[in-house]
């Protein structure tokens, strides 16, 4: 009888289970199993990759979220995705990005983020030409950050003994790098730059990744951010951002890991607060000697007696509430898939855009507009002669909670019909162009990437100190992991890929199963 099948605790006791099949999980899972350890990943969706997935429509294949990728260059120790796919002996062909990102901003404000840094620097001085000393030491300083953390084997900073070792071969990027641990932007920036609007020019920068203004924003971050779009650049991997999480699929198979779709994970076993495996939805139960949850904090652990996370409300770690305290889910996201005949996009256009028609709406629902059109990477994701506009904008689930199917719907309209109208401005005729659309909505993100008010991660609840208060990989509970978002670095697929690295090297130093040897 197949054990997925089976209702019944199955005999198996696994080195690893690992709760989604998102990046940050299959990163860990692809790790453990490459170094041996007996790893088996259970997915509640029929594909894998959350966030980071992609799915078919009508010949046309769209990424779930955001197609801006960082982590594919080939140089330094900050390509992670590289190295993660690598290290399981899996590549992906991509395609560079010429520019990172083309702003749409208020007064007319028009930037394009090259991928040289020179060229960059510049177009950017050239609009503030008296700021150009400080636009200089600012970007500098991320440089800065940046190199301390490419100088360096990026793997867990729970384990005394690789620590020891990384700090005897890079003392100066150490000692660098714990400077800029409680350092935000905001601070930085201020340090360099007076003008107001150049000041919200990097709000908006830190916003489109973080979806945080300068001062909650972690300088550990930007510093990656800001430098690698020019280092390493943005890569854009062939067949969609769903290839990478695919190809970690192939690679964790191939050293005899296990995935399993349509299993829900219902609850984290404890006892005598200790992990010791799960029990699915349908009660089958798997016992694990290691269990790693790639859930969002909020899903994996208690918040009130009345919720349906993992660990129940007497197994919650107190840590946890002060957790809670300290950081709330980001906004979820308003997802428009649309197809649109090609003659819509001109040739020159560049890949990503982000809209912003008053400073005051960034923080406001759906008050900044991104928009990704990966056909200009990779044609072959859309039939012939079309392309693929994905737009998305920030919008809370309280937006689009207790609405009957006639309101959802209508809601749904209304929003399409405004975030048309903002699309119009840089693409002029794009209503009339559209042969294909999807509509998702936070609602969405809810249901099928089972995240916590459909959240795309953790943000500062107040100012903090930089990342000096982001959880790391071990919880309170023993033998219980966490991955993904919402540890340490953060949000993004680079950063949920050291998540992974780190907390893999971690449970394989507690398994004795780690190399001796720092990665090259």
């Amino acid at each position: 009888m197949n054990p997925k099948d089976n209702p019944a605790s199955e005999s198996t006791v696994w080195d690893a289970v690992v709760i989604g099949s998102g990046i940050g999980g299959l990163v860990t899972a692809s790790q453990l199993a490459s170094k041996g350890a007996k790893t088996l990943v259970l997915e509640k969706y029929t594909i894998p990759g959350g966030s980071g997935g992609s799915f078919m429509r009508d010949g046309y294949t769209f990424d779930v979220g955001a197609s801006m990728i960082f982590g594919f260059g080939k140089k330094g120790h900050t390509n992670l995705l590289t190295r993660a796919l690598s290290d399981v002996g899996q590549h992906c062909e991509t395609v560079p990005d010429p520019v990172q990102l083309s702003y749409h901003l208020p007064q007319n404000l028009e930037i394009a983020v090259d991928r040289n840094y020179q060229r960059y620097i510049h177009d950017l001085t050239s609009k503030f030409p008296h700021e150009e000393k400080g636009i200089k030491s600012f970007y500098e300083t991320c440089w800065q950050v940046f190199n301390c953390l490419d100088a360096m084997p990026l793997l867990s900073i729970e384990d005394p003994l690789y620590l020891t070792k990384v700090f005897f071969k890079s003392p100066l990027s150490c000692l660098g790098l714990a400077r800029w641990l409680p350092i935000n932007v905001g601070d930085v920036a201020r340090k360099y730059i007076k003008d107001p609007t150049l000041l919200k020019y990097i709000d908006i920068e830190c916003f489109c990744w973080s979806v945080m203004p300068a001062d909650k924003t972690p300088m550990i971050n930007a510093g990656m951010v800001f430098s690698d779009r020019h280092a390493g650049g943005i890569n854009y991997p062939i067949g969609g951002v769903g290839v990478i999480a695919k190809k970690l699929v192939k690679g964790l198979e191939q050293y005899g890991g296990e995935i399993r779709y349509k299993a829900r994970v219902k609850r984290i076993l404890i006892e005598e607060n200790k992990a010791v495996g799960v029990q699915l939805a349908n009660g089958q139960k798997i016992n694990a000697h290691k269990v790693i949850s790639n859930a969002t904090r909020w899903d994996t652990f208690s918040g009130e007696a009345s919720d349906k996370s993992l660990i129940s409300l007497e197994n919650t770690p107190k840590a946890e509430f002060k957790w809670r305290q300290r950081y709330k889910p980001s906004p979820s996201f308003l997802s428009l898939h649309l197809g649109v005949k090609d003659q819509l996009i001109p040739k020159n256009s560049h890949c990503h855009h982000l809209i912003l028609e008053e400073w005051e709406d960034m923080n406001k629902e759906q008050g900044v507009v991104f928009i990704s059109i990966p056909t200009l990477l990779d044609p072959s994701l859309a039939p012939k002669n079309h392309h693929i506009v994905h737009a998305f904008t920030p919008s809370s689930i309280e937006e689009w909670n207790n609405l009957n199917p006639s309101e959802y719907a209508n809601r749904k309209n209304k929003a399409y019909d405004h975030l048309i109208k903002k699309l119009e401005k840089i693409f002029p005729g794009i209503y009339d162009s559209i042969s294909h659309k999807e509509i998702g909505t936070p609602r969405s993100h809810r249901r099928f990437l089972g995240r916590h008010q459909g959240s795309y991660g953790p943000i500062p609840s107040n100012r903090l100190p930089g990342l000096l208060t982001m959880p790391l990989n071990k919880t309170g509970i023993r033998n219980l992991f966490c991955v993904g978002d919402s540890c340490f670095p953060g949000q993004g697929l680079n950063a949920v890929a050291f998540s992974g690295f780190a907390c893999a090297h971690r449970i394989g130093a507690d398994l004795g199963i780690n190399s001796w040897s720092l990665p090259n």
